[in-house]
């Protein structure tokens, strides 16, 4: 590293000390709303500050990790950070910030003598909103954003199934944050609403169901499908057709055949044409994803994968059916997951799907759908005080093959939440154009979701 860069790496990151960051950590709440929320005035300047300064430890170790990789020079730098704080950036698939849980609620639940599930509901509401009520949670919760930079996440606010009891779960627990936070983070019913929250500096989720709601009672397939817009008006606007497994509209990509989209999933797929909701096949198996892009009438997409040209994954998508997904208006969002990019399974690997779909299929159709979630630093420290509980079977939606690749530390932190902006700095190494990389950061999902509700 010269001189030059290191001296550029003291600028990006401030010169936050060891006490500061103690001190900082302890001290969030101090910090109030108005300072958090960026007016509409404000300049590119303080935009691009906002992305790197008052940086916590953990977020700061992440930075650096990706900046070794990347090795940008000053002027690629400032030009990947004012370009990803003067756009609007979407992740086309993801999570918003997560607490710790409280550790000592969970400890007594487990000495009281509740279940499993009673444990598992009691985790995720706590890591969903626990930013509401605590002070330093929220503070960090809201620093995360904002070393981010990203406007929106098309929010996974669905439990991975079919029951709509099952499902409402997660868009409940959200809907209260962004309830509660509007003023930070609200909840998003329109692209339009994503545009005014660029503008008014906050940032919102744009809901996503992982499956699609159904009665299971089988009457008839309008009768069955009647819950899809029932979850539209509640705010869902994107559904997976399946999970890893098979379900009634089609083959999951966890599935040693893969047999495609039954009749029953091309009448779901025009009823999410119909309604306004945007097809995901992330979770299916090629050629149900492949017939389901050919079925519907508005695009499709693959909201987290990775392109099977580099790695044949299950949960990639070979050309052919990213083909049929830019023929169908969609896109496949490249997902920050070392074992599905493969390779060193780290930023650049991201960058590398990204390029291939950018050369293969134009730079219309692909997109970043991170898939990865920023935690608490205070995670580990709360999960200690919970007693570990027997061995218990992997679920049902989690049965995986066999897999021996080693994912590093690096390649984690590299591809971490926060470092969305240094995702933009390294599209700018590449040397992509401004306007291709604003489709790619935000602009082509803006595009999906306007095609399919109908918002001009």
């Amino acid at each position: 590293m010269t001189k030059c860069d290191y001296l550029n790496r003291r600028r990006f990151f401030g010169t936050l000390t060891a006490g500061a960051s103690i001190a900082m950590h302890h001290n969030w709440q101090r910090y109030s709303q108005a300072e958090d929320a960026l007016p509409s005035s404000i300049d590119s300047k303080e935009r691009i500050a906002a992305l790197t300064t008052r940086l916590n430890p953990k977020i700061n170790a992440s930075r650096q990790a990706a900046l070794e990789l990347l090795k940008p020079t000053p002027a690629q730098l400032e030009r990947g950070l004012r370009l990803h704080a003067e756009s609007i950036v979407f992740d086309s698939y993801g999570f918003s910030p997560r607490a710790a849980v409280d550790g000592e609620s969970l400890a007594r639940m487990i000495q009281d003598g509740a279940s499993e599930i009673e444990l598992d509901d009691a985790r995720e509401d706590m890591m969903m909103t626990r930013v509401v009520a605590d002070a330093v949670q929220q503070q960090e919760y809201r620093d995360a954003w904002r070393a981010s930079g990203v406007t929106c996440v098309f929010q996974n606010a669905g439990q991975e199934g079919q029951d709509p009891m099952r499902l409402i779960k997660r868009l409940a627990r959200f809907t209260y944050v962004t309830d509660m936070m509007r003023g930070f983070v609200a909840k998003a019913s329109t692209p339009q609403d994503v545009v005014s929250a660029k503008k008014e500096g906050r940032h919102c989720l744009y809901m996503t169901g992982n499956g699609v709601p159904l009665t299971q009672q089988w009457v008839s397939v309008p009768d069955e499908l009647r819950y899809m817009r029932i979850f539209f008006q509640l705010g869902i606007r994107m559904m997976h057709l399946t999970y890893q497994r098979r379900n009634m509209i089609g083959d999951g990509c966890g599935e040693k055949t893969d047999a495609g989209l039954s009749d029953f999933g091309e009448a779901a797929v025009r009823e999410m044409n119909r309604v306004g909701v945007i097809p995901d096949c992330a979770h299916s198996g090629w050629k149900t994803s492949l017939e389901a892009a050919r079925v519907s009438t508005r695009p499709v997409v693959a909201s987290h994968s990775v392109c099977g040209a580099i790695h044949p994954h299950i949960r990639s998508k070979p050309d052919e059916v990213i083909r049929a997904i830019a023929d169908s208006g969609g896109y496949i969002g490249i997902c920050c997951i070392p074992r599905f990019l493969r390779g060193k399974g780290d930023i650049t690997s991201l960058l590398d799907h990204v390029d291939h779909v950018i050369r293969k299929f134009g730079s219309d159709h692909v997109a970043i759908g991170t898939d990865v979630a920023y935690q608490s630093q205070d995670s580990g420290r709360e999960r200690a005080k919970v007693p570990r509980r027997g061995k218990t079977r992997t679920e049902f939606r989690s049965l995986w093959p066999a897999d021996d690749y080693q994912t590093t530390k690096q390649a984690t932190e590299s591809m971490a939440w926060t470092n969305w902006p240094l995702f933009t700095v390294g599209l700018v190494q590449r040397g992509h154009g401004d306007d291709v990389i604003r489709k790619v950061i935000g602009g082509n999902v803006m595009r999906v979701a306007r095609e399919t509700i109908g918002q001009a």
